[in-house]
């Protein structure tokens, strides 16, 4: 069986042969494929307990990972978001000194819990320009209501 530590770089190896083969569009069918298949979990979270299951989720995730983060949420704001001060994915593989990391590796996230996230009627903002450092950071917005919808 493949240890967690070896996981990721054999992770950024697969995106770099999925777009090697396919083009990004293969890339980001497999992301696709991974938000649908295995973050149902975050999806009931957030629909059961509205911008709170975005903390829950996290906050057990993010610690299982051993993540250098900070949480922010405001209920009354309908506003979530995370500081990522040390990811350890994009860590272990910048400190691989024998391999190059896929050149769009951090970008797996956003579109995993954009897909799930924003068909619920949230907004999500992620900003990637500090992911060579392993940093980034995440907000997620409820909507404001329209007319018509009734919201959790």
């Amino acid at each position: 069986m493949i240890s967690c530590t070896e996981f990721i770089p054999a992770y950024s190896q697969l995106f770099k042969t999925l777009e090697a083969k396919g083009g990004v569009a293969a890339v980001e069918g497999f992301w696709d494929y991974l938000s649908e298949q295995f973050l149902g979990n975050l999806k009931a979270m957030v629909e059961e307990h509205g911008i709170r299951g975005c903390y829950l989720y996290w906050s057990h995730t993010l610690n299982e990972e051993a993540a250098d983060f900070t949480m922010e949420l405001d209920e009354d704001e309908g506003q979530f978001s995370i500081h990522m001060h040390a990811c350890p994915s994009k860590g272990r593989l910048n400190s691989i000194k024998h391999i190059t990391p896929y050149h769009d590796y951090c970008r797996h996230c956003d579109r995993l819990y954009r897909n799930i996230l924003e068909p619920l009627g949230y907004s999500y903002e992620v900003d990637l320009s500090e992911c060579d450092q392993a940093k980034c950071s995440l907000t997620v917005r409820r909507s404001p209501p329209t007319e018509g919808r009734i919201d959790s």
